[in-house]
């Protein structure tokens, strides 16, 4: 970070806009729910291992018991909690980290329904007094509705998706990796211990 700084400042490289949509991800749902519960399950091994080296400690016990030690239920609990509340995930203190990632479907009309779902929100503070991402952005033309958003301190930051947008996964890597072979870029299978001897 402080090197692509200092060659912005040098006038090395061009300055980066941060509201630019290139440089936006969004987090879909399959994401959220990974996230979740890779934090859970980390939880639930730590938990179990906790529990078993109890277990060890303690002289009296001669069998050990892994049904007790398998606490499954405190997942599905967890996962439950954050899907009706919306509270997703939380820090080692024990704070939450995001809020309002689930919400109850507007289902008053169709086009609620739909706006609802295409719905974006920005992790920003909504009390903040920062104009520049509440502006719509050149970068966002086709892709976020320029006249739908909330009301109040909300603005600007809760955007929604035009309708003919679509948000792609992932893509094809065989197109870039035939393009590196084109401009000369070796297999790292291909090169051998004497390659990179005679290259140092």
């Amino acid at each position: 970070m402080v090197n692509r700084l200092l060659n912005a400042s040098l006038g090395r490289s061009t300055e980066d806009d941060r509201d630019h949509y290139g440089k936006k991800r969004l987090d879909m749902a399959g994401t959220l729910m990974a996230g979740l519960f890779r934090q859970l399950f980390r939880t639930f091994i730590d938990d179990m291992t906790k529990h078993i080296k109890k277990e060890i400690k303690d002289s009296n016990r001669k069998e050990l018991n892994l049904q007790v030690a398998l606490r499954h239920e405190t997942l599905t609990r967890s996962l439950r909690s954050a899907v009706s509340t919306g509270n997703w995930g939380k820090d080692k203190h024990g704070n939450v980290q995001k809020s309002g990632v689930s919400q109850v479907l507007n289902r008053l009309t169709f086009a609620s329904s739909l706006s609802h779902m295409r719905r974006l929100t920005n992790s920003l503070n909504k009390s903040g007094k920062q104009t520049k991402p509440r502006q719509l952005h050149n970068s966002h033309w086709g892709m976020v509705c320029p006249a739908e958003t909330p009301e109040g301190q909300a603005c600007g930051l809760v955007k929604n998706l035009t309708l003919m947008a679509l948000v792609s996964v992932g893509s094809d890597a065989t197109e870039i990796v035939d393009k590196l072979h084109d401009w000369g870029v070796k297999d790292f299978e291909q090169i051998t211990a004497s390659d990179l001897l005679e290259k140092a």
